[in-house]
């Protein structure tokens, strides 16, 4: 009974999330259903991170144990077969038995992007934010920056969420401009919190309008308000880009 360690991709926009609910397509539940047909079994997944609805992923991992034994390239090329266009396995690998791609993970590194232009290109509708106004990039970095170390990011959690502790380590947060209208917040971080990114990503573009200094930041965290930081910002920007172990 083999147990495989994967990496997939996946476009977002279409599904209610990773995680398998009641109504609704999710990124567990295309997968399962791909391992029930080529496996002939029920297999549960764990995925490394609970991507949000529309959330989008280029390295998120899971894991898994079939019945019978194949070799990985057959689980690559089986699963994707199966599964929907917008959903590919890049990769598999056998793994110990004990693996969980969840709690096994050392730390998650999230994308996100955000159109600064006065016209969003239709090729990007689904996978950035259109913030038209001028944005000031020095300072959001200089905001971010203020976020790495171990702080506790109550002020970026949202609500209804069920957590031992609001406590996280970053170790990067930095903001980048590319040559066209694309800016995009890279974090990496031990563990985040439900909509964590994007709470964050919401009021470095508060700092970014000049409506508040960089070192408003601070502020925000000593805080542990949600109310006291930015808006959420919309799922369409954000990706899960890697997972490491």
């Amino acid at each position: 009974m083999p147990t495989f360690k994967v990496t997939l991709a996946y476009d977002g926009t279409d599904f209610v999330g990773w995680q398998r609910q009641a109504e609704g397509v999710s990124i567990q539940g295309v997968l399962e259903d791909a391992l029930r047909e080529f496996d002939r079994s029920d297999v549960p997944v764990t995925g490394a991170g609970r991507t949000d609805a529309g959330v989008h992923a280029l390295g998120q991992v899971a894991g898994f144990t079939l019945a019978r034994d194949f070799a990985s390239e057959i689980v690559v090329r089986a699963l994707n077969a199966k599964l929907p266009e917008t959903v590919r396995v890049l990769s598999a690998e056998e793994a110990p038995a004990s693996f969980h791609a969840r709690f096994d993970a050392r730390s998650k590194t999230y994308r996100y992007r955000i159109w600064n232009g006065d016209v969003l290109t239709p090729f990007e509708r689904r996978y950035a934010w259109h913030v038209p106004a001028a944005l000031d990039v020095d300072a959001m970095d200089a905001a971010a920056r203020l976020l790495e170390g171990t702080h506790d990011f109550a002020a970026f959690q949202a609500g209804g969420s069920d957590v031992a502790t609001t406590v996280r380590t970053i170790g990067q947060s930095t903001i980048r401009h590319s040559p066209s209208a694309m800016i995009e917040y890279d974090v990496t971080a031990n563990g985040f919190l439900r909509h964590m990114v994007r709470a964050i990503v919401g009021t470095l573009v508060e700092i970014g309008r000049g409506r508040r200094p960089p070192g408003w930041m601070r502020d925000v965290l000593a805080s542990r308000d949600r109310s006291a930081a930015g808006r959420t910002s919309p799922a369409r920007g954000l990706f899960l880009e890697r997972v490491e172990y």
